[in-house]
């Protein structure tokens, strides 16, 4: 198994660890060990770490068995939600046809618990099985590579998938730390917070909390802050970037104990 770290296009692998993201992991599922042989042996010739799965059964119950883990809960029903796995970047490449459970049926399960942005799905396929491939890549699967396939352009799709894994992976964490940064608000600094957004000067803030100019510069650089922003228009293209979800924390209690606007 590789040791050094494998190379995701557009970023190094400094930066990879940097952002904690852990090392890239790719799952092959096909019922054919030498398929899974083959594809670890390419996969480790070119630095990249493989698991291999003989069945979907015993991928999707891998994926269950990572996630309930983590929360330290049950997940109740097959197709629920797979928590925040997987928690570095990875693709599946999986095969079409198969007892049990076919690749496509694994597809829609995946598909059903929104994990086809972390999980990017390349399917192997036959000849015959092409238009079953297409018909999964409109519904969301990353690619589809025929058999026999070509070992250079394989590699360079599942490192596309690997990438489009990472920056999805990244884009959670933000949602998760800007939520924990909202959270933190106190009442009166959401108050605060969203009348800065709407372009208020700190007299008028004032005016309109019925608090001193003074009280608003105290607030506004908490705000700033605990949201990591240096200016106003900072902290709206932030916000921007993460659209209702001031909307969602403001209708909690905030650190306070109380929603917004509460008596």
């Amino acid at each position: 198994m590789a040791s050094s770290y494998p190379h995701l296009p557009g970023q190094s692998a400094a930066q990879a660890a940097l952002a904690g993201l852990g090392l890239p992991m790719v799952y092959l599922v096909d019922d054919e060990e030498v398929v899974r042989d083959a594809l670890a042996w390419l996969l480790r010739s070119r630095r990249l770490l493989s698991e291999g799965f003989g069945s979907a059964e015993a991928f999707e119950a891998r994926v269950l068995a990572d996630a309930q883990a983590h929360r330290g809960a049950a997940t109740p029903a097959a197709t629920g939600p797979a928590g925040d796995w997987p928690r570095s970047p990875s693709c599946l490449l999986l095969d079409v046809r198969m007892p049990g459970m076919s690749g496509p049926e694994l597809f829609e399960r995946l598909a059903a618990r929104g994990l086809l942005q972390r999980l990017p799905v390349i399917f192997l396929t036959g000849h015959g099985d092409v238009p079953t491939a297409v018909a999964a890549v409109k519904r969301g699967a990353f690619d589809f590579v025929e058999k026999p396939f070509s070992d250079n352009a394989l590699v360079d799709r599942i490192e596309q998938a690997l990438a489009q894994s990472a920056q999805a992976l990244m884009a959670q964490r933000a949602v998760v730390q800007i939520r924990a940064a909202l959270a933190d608000l106190t009442e009166r600094e959401r108050e605060v917070m969203r009348l800065v957004m709407d372009g208020l000067p700190n007299k008028l803030i004032a005016d309109e909390l019925d608090i001193s100019v003074r009280t608003v510069e105290v607030h506004r650089s908490r705000v700033f802050d605990k949201m990591g922003v240096k200016s106003a228009v900072e902290l709206v293209n932030r916000m921007n970037e993460h659209p209702g979800q001031l909307d969602e924390v403001l209708a909690r209690p905030s650190a306070s104990g109380r929603p917004t606007g509460a008596a």
